[in-house]
């Protein structure tokens, strides 16, 4: 289900999955095929870890990779689900081929 909160977004960011949703700032980003596919990858990598610990594993690797890099933007640039949703969020069947876990190639 995707809903528009426009109000609930930082700077540039325009995309939030918290599943079940996918959370856009506007109406007209329903049409972004890319990036509704880069929010979809996230929310089967939040399905198949339950959820929660998807949050939590999401956090401390943000926190880790921002400690790292001496940046909050570049460590969320280098989180395994990110890099594994941007990598293949253009592959539009990448969903159906993709394997379980397919995030930790990406640690």
């Amino acid at each position: 289900m995707i809903l528009v909160f426009k109000h609930f977004f930082y700077k540039n960011y325009v995309g939030l999955s918290l599943w079940p949703f996918i959370i856009l700032k506007n109406d007209s980003l329903k049409a972004d095929s890319v990036l509704i596919n880069h929010e979809k990858i996230h929310l089967r990598q939040q399905q198949e870890l339950f959820i929660l610990p998807f949050y939590g594993l999401y956090l401390l690797e943000w926190f880790v990779r921002s400690f790292f890099y001496f940046d909050s933007y570049k460590g969320y640039q280098n989180i395994s689900f990110e890099r594994e949703a941007y990598e293949n969020e253009k592959n539009m069947d990448y969903l159906g081929q993709r394997k379980p876990f397919s995030f930790i190639k990406y640690l």
